[in-house]
């Protein structure tokens, strides 16, 4: 349906023409060469003879004459059932009629078809006994072409083995391509450029149509060798949005194309003969596209669907584009899983767990008796070992439930024949029923069922689909009580894709489908396991040397069912389910009146944070700069802020503590505490109290008050880098590859506690960690090494829980997602990563020119500072950075921002620090 139904664009190829003639009456893998304006010549005796007027279309296995008058059936004779082909009147005059006609060529055959009398779509009418037809071109000159291609294509589907008839079929295409080249004529400008020109097919379901691909420097283009049902498709390039790299019958030779960024449906899928080709096309797009939105990883989807930016329905439409499901692929269809269970109450109850399928195990694991069958046979069998003989997703499965609308699909996939009409699409909870008990039934469902367009549902072109056992003809599909109509069960449909049942476990269904439980051990576990066949790299096709063995396989692959690719190797994170906002930690100044009690109608001051940050990270590109000042000798490493904005502390690595006032615009203290860098420094709660780390291995406290240094703790044995605190605990980072828990009060708070600082934890590490962060919980730590490894710790238990290398140098900063479901990483390797918390998954990676040294984030969005001095803004979701803001002369090397996300303050390796706000 999604295949049949396209949007009205004038580039885009309708698979129905205005012929009743299609590409869907030729057999499997059959090709259509060329067609020729003709008549039919019928008679009676000797003397009354009728001509029929039509069109004689050759194809590689058949010839098929298109009547003018739809009351006339189509004609398909098989080459393999023809006696005797040649021009009528060679030998003498044909028994059946009086005098030779002229220009005409005479088939003697076995078995014909007749399709679509009265344009009706029904079931193929097959006649058998030796007839004979003439068909009369209105070119006589053309005849004997026609019958010497009629006579080598027949000698090829006579051949014995099958690999050998396909060997000739494709020789005798080849040469007619090579014949032909694409008709610049067709350039939709005089100006336009050719960049590349080669051969390739159109693929459409169970069709592929050979031709001619060209690409200028505006358009793409595919002309067909048989210039039907258009003689070009055209798509601009600057209407294209995404393009997908697809294999193709197993090999690496497929590319689809889409105008649309959530369609299902693609504008062109061409199948090239040799994938450098493929490549080379693919590679000339991509680089034409602005931005480059050739092809976005599982990953960067996987962001915007944790967060709430794409729907289920969405976020497995694009999984399945990546793992090259494709709808002009029958065997590669969409594949969407049944979510609910419950076929038979007469009201939904989405709010009760009972209603949907447990998403954790395939079909074919939900009945337990079924299942302790399949184990038991799966353990009798010899290697290679499978659970299902039959798979989730086929052709057979695809158009079992879309025959109504595509009936002649079916037609073309069984040889002209429905299926048996108990077999029939009849009814959801039968069909239900069928996939929890039946021996070999395992499906799952396609987008449709979620979709808005319900004529899948409804017999509305009335085909005779058949008599049921019961003497009931099969008509709409039957709908389980709860859906008033075709209308109200998809939506109902949709809601329950939508649901917080579905959404909190469709990542287990991910899992078994395209994930980590796909394949290998994990997928025994989850009795995930189907026929080798069935899987991306199960067989090399380009390793058989026998024709024959070759076409058997991939006919099998095909018709039997594809595993998507494999996008996921580590399990698959859970949705943010409800949704958390967006909120960096409360500081200590409002965390009292955060926790108060609200009257009912106000607004908590928490509220008022919450929407003041919200506005401030949607106008975050309006950041001005509006003051710098040079207070250091060398690169600032560090800043913190008093609770009222009013004093900033900075250190430096030439080794000391400044005091600035905001007010003032004035330094106003400046402290040493060796001769070595200074690394980081924060406030404590109160402001009375500034910590500072140090490459001299120690970490300072500094007493406001007091104005002097009034604790020293010697904690490592090589610099310490980074410095946190929360609820009196202190945690330190350091190049002596561990960073530490320690349990403290700083001295003004409690004399009698002076001097104690108690190792609570020691998280070791293999190499120098450069950098550390909490979540807003103090639960989580994340640490970031010089060998480009992160690392998020469980500090409950002091365990590790992922350890992830996944920058190629030094790590420059890490931070939480203030929902703490996400770490993001920035390295010398120029690279933004984004890690899920709960599984280690790295589900979104982007690369800037640079290295961006030091950052802040709101969970969608990030304000870096770059090597060069540049603060970049970076939409995660979309996957890009979209504003440059130029700030200091050197490396930003350290970055604060305030409770409610409107002023920022950065420093600098040009020993600057610099203040900017945002401008509404």
């Amino acid at each position: 349906m999604a295949f049949i139904r396209k949007k009205p664009r004038e580039q885009q190829l309708q698979l129905y023409s205005r012929e009743r003639f299609s590409l869907l009456l030729l057999n499997l893998e059959e090709y259509y060469f060329e067609q020729h304006t003709a008549n039919h010549i019928q008679h009676k005796g000797n003397r009354n003879e009728r001509k029929i007027r039509g069109s004689l279309k050759i194809c590689s296995k058949s010839v098929i004459f298109e009547p003018d008058a739809i009351s006339q059936p189509i004609i398909k004779i098989p080459l393999r059932d023809c006696i005797k082909i040649g021009k009528h009147g060679e030998n003498g005059a044909s028994r059946h009629f009086a005098k030779a006609v002229p220009g005409g060529i005479s088939l003697i055959f076995s078995q014909v078809y007749f399709i679509k009398e009265h344009n009706i779509v029904a079931p193929y009418k097959t006649e058998r006994g030796t007839m004979e037809y003439v068909f009369e071109l209105d070119v006589s000159g053309k005849v004997d072409d026609v019958v010497e291609t009629l006579l080598q294509l027949h000698r090829a589907s006579c051949l014995d083995k099958l690999g050998d008839q396909t060997a000739m079929i494709t020789a005798i295409l080849q040469s007619r391509l090579a014949r032909t080249s694409f008709d610049k004529n067709r350039f939709q400008s005089v100006s336009e450029t050719l960049h590349m020109e080669c051969k390739a097919e159109m693929v459409t379901p169970l069709v592929t149509n050979p031709g001619h691909v060209c690409v200028t420097d505006t358009t793409l283009y595919f002309q067909p060798l048989n210039g039907y049902p258009t003689p070009v498709v055209q798509i601009t390039l600057q209407d294209v949005r995404r393009i997908y790299k697809r294999r193709h019958g197993l090999m690496p030779l497929g590319l689809e194309v889409f105008c649309t960024e959530d369609d299902l449906c693609s504008d062109i899928y061409l199948k090239f003969y040799e994938p450098q080709d493929r490549d080379d096309l693919y590679f000339y797009i991509a680089t034409y596209l602005e931005h480059h939105v050739a092809e976005r990883s599982a990953e960067s989807y996987t962001l915007q669907w944790q967060r709430g930016h794409l729907s289920n329905y969405q976020y497995l439409l694009h999984l399945n584009s990546l793992a090259d499901r494709s709808c002009n692929d029958l065997s590669q269809y969409p594949v969407f899983p049944w979510v609910v269970s419950d076929y038979s109450s007469p009201e939904l109850d989405l709010s009760n767990p009972g209603t949907f399928r447990d998403l954790s195990k395939p079909v074919g694991a939900l009945n337990k008796e079924r299942l302790e069958r399949l184990l038991a046979r799966y353990q009798e069998m010899p290697e290679p070992k499978f659970m299902y003989g039959s798979h989730y997703s086929s052709p057979g499965y695809v158009l079992f439930y879309l025959v109504r609308i595509a009936p002649e699909y079916m037609l073309c996939l069984q040889n002209g024949r429905f299926d048996n009409a108990d077999r029939m699409f009849n009814s959801i909870a039968e069909t239900w029923k069928n996939c929890l008990d039946g021996a070999t039934d395992f499906k799952e469902l396609i987008p449709e069922f979620y979709g808005d367009d319900v004529s899948f549902l409804i017999n509305s072109l009335k085909l005779d689909l058949g008599k049921r056992q019961g003497g009931q003809m099969v008509d709409d599909v039957k709908l389980p009580p709860w859906a008033r109509s075709p209308e109200d069960f998809l939506r109902k449909s949709r809601e329950a894709l939508e649901s917080s049942y579905v959404s909190e476990h469709l990542h287990e269904w991910i899992d078994l489908v395209f994930g980590y439980k796909q394949k290998g051990g994990d997928a025994v576990g989850a009795h995930n396991v189907f026929h080798p066949l069935t899987y991306e790299g199960g067989v090399d096709l380009n390793s058989m040397e026998d024709p024959d063995e070759k076409v058997a396989v991939l006919t099998q692959i095909l018709e039997f069912g594809q595993t998507p690719k494999q996008l996921f190797a580590t399990p698959h994170p859970r949705r943010i389910t409800p949704r958390f906002k967006s909120g960096s930690q409360p500081s200590s100044c409002n965390a009292s009146t955060a926790d108060s009690p609200v009257s009912p109608g106000e607004e908590s001051f928490e509220d008022l944070t919450e929407e003041s940050r919200t506005l401030a990270w949607s106008n975050i590109t309006k950041l001005q700069l509006y003051e710098q000042h040079r207070i250091h000798k060398e690169a600032v490493t560090g800043i913190a802020v008093s609770c009222n904005g009013s004093s900033v502390f900075t250190t430096s690595q030439d080794s000391t503590l400044k005091m600035f006032s905001k007010e003032s615009k004035m330094l106003q203290r400046s402290i040493s505490f060796s001769n070595m860098a200074l690394s980081s420094c924060l406030l404590l709660p109160g402001d009375a109290t500034v910590i500072s780390s140090s490459w001299d291995n120690n970490v300072y406290f500094y007493s406001v008050a007091f104005g002097r240094c009034q604790d020293t703790l010697m904690g490592h044995d090589d610099a310490v880098s980074k410095i946190c605190w929360l609820d009196s605990r202190l945690y330190s980072a350091s190049w002596d590859s561990t960073v530490k828990v320690w349990s403290g009060v700083p001295p003004e708070m409690s004399a009698a506690r002076r001097h104690q600082f108690d190792l609570l934890a020691e998280l070791e590490h293999d190499v120098g960690v450069d950098t550390i962060s909490l979540n807003a919980a103090g639960t989580l730590l994340v640490s970031g090494t010089r060998e480009g490894t992160v690392t998020i710790w469980d500090l409950t238990t002091a365990t590790m829980l992922h350890q992830i290398p996944c920058h190629s140098g030094t790590i420059c900063d890490t931070a939480f997602s203030p929902d703490s479901r996400h770490v993001l990483s920035t390295g010398e390797d120029g690279c933004l990563n984004i890690i899920d918390v709960q599984t280690g998954m790295l589900i979104s990676s982007m690369t800037s020119d640079e290295p961006q040294r030091c950052f802040i984030w709101d969970g969608n969005s990030v304000l870096s500072g770059s090597q060069s001095g540049e603060l970049l803004i970076w939409d995660l979701l979309g996957g890009r950075s979209t504003e440059r803001i130029r700030g200091h002369a050197g490396a930003v090397t350290c970055m604060w921002m305030n409770e409610q996300c409107s002023s920022v303050i950065t420093g600098g390796e040009d020993r600057q620090i610099t203040f900017w706000k945002l401008q509404y």
